[in-house]
């Protein structure tokens, strides 16, 4: 695996962050666009293995992982944002992130097409999320970054993932496992 090898990047720190509070980011790649996330909410970066299809689910949940006996539910990110689903390809990763739900931190996967690397992001390289072009809703975006000539789009994962979609998409991990056992 030639990206970065991240196992348990970043330590945890309870609360939503803001690019004032955090300036160390994951950045990956996403359909030919570079999208970062703060460390403190990513577990770990593991090499994409096949994931169990749930049914009845949203397009954009790609099914269930075994992460160490726990049932992970998995994102296609791509799909998330309304676009195709995310091609499969050696550099593949699924980006294991703690997402903040009110009082509680679920774990979930997001697909990625590969990670860049970990970047310090100063608070004044950071813009406010443009009302449109990004390709993305706007709700999603908590900032963008310049970094090294090229835009990073900075994700708000509580946005993202909301809480009512992480209860359907817990909601269906636990089905999903249930017919599996």
């Amino acid at each position: 695996m030639s990206q970065p090898q991240l196992a348990a990047v970043g330590g945890r720190a309870p609360g939503r962050a803001t690019p004032a509070q955090t300036s160390q980011y994951l950045v990956f790649s996403l359909a030919r666009e570079q999208f970062g996330v703060g460390t403190q909410r990513v577990r770990e970066i593991i090499e994409y293995r096949t994931v169990a299809s749930v049914p009845m689910v949203p397009r954009y949940m790609r099914g269930v992982i075994n992460l160490r006996g726990a049932v992970v539910p998995v994102i296609d990110l791509n799909a998330r944002f309304g676009r195709a689903e995310t091609e499969l390809s050696r550099r593949t990763c699924i980006v294991i992130l703690d997402v903040q739900a009110g009082d509680e931190t679920h774990v979930l996967g997001i697909i990625v097409d590969s990670v860049t690397a970990v970047r310090q992001i100063e608070a004044d390289q950071i813009e406010p999320a443009p009302s449109f072009g990004a390709g993305i809703r706007a709700d999603f975006i908590e900032g963008m970054a310049k970094v090294n000539g090229n835009f990073v789009i900075l994700l708000d994962l509580a946005r993202v993932l909301s809480v009512d979609e992480l209860s359907a998409i817990e909601l269906g991990a636990e089905r999903g496992a249930a017919a599996a056992a």
